[in-house]
C-alpha cells in the first residue's frame, strides 16, 4: 500500500496552526509604556 499526503489537509491544518500562534502573540504583547504627565492632560480638559 502506498501512503499519499493529503496537501490540501495539511495547508489547512498549518494555516490554523500559524493563526493561532500570531493570536497568542497579539494577546501576549505588552504595550509600550510611556512616562505620562497627568497634570498636564488634567489642565487639557480644563480648557
Amino acid at each position: 500500500m502506498a501512503v499519499t499526503t493529503l496537501k490540501r489537509k495539511l495547508k489547512r491544518k498549518r494555516l490554523s496552526q500559524n493563526t493561532r500562534v500570531i493570536k497568542i502573540k497579539q494577546l501576549s504583547a505588552k504595550p509600550v509604556i510611556k512616562n505620562v504627565d497627568v497634570e498636564e492632560l488634567k489642565k487639557s480638559f480644563e480648557k
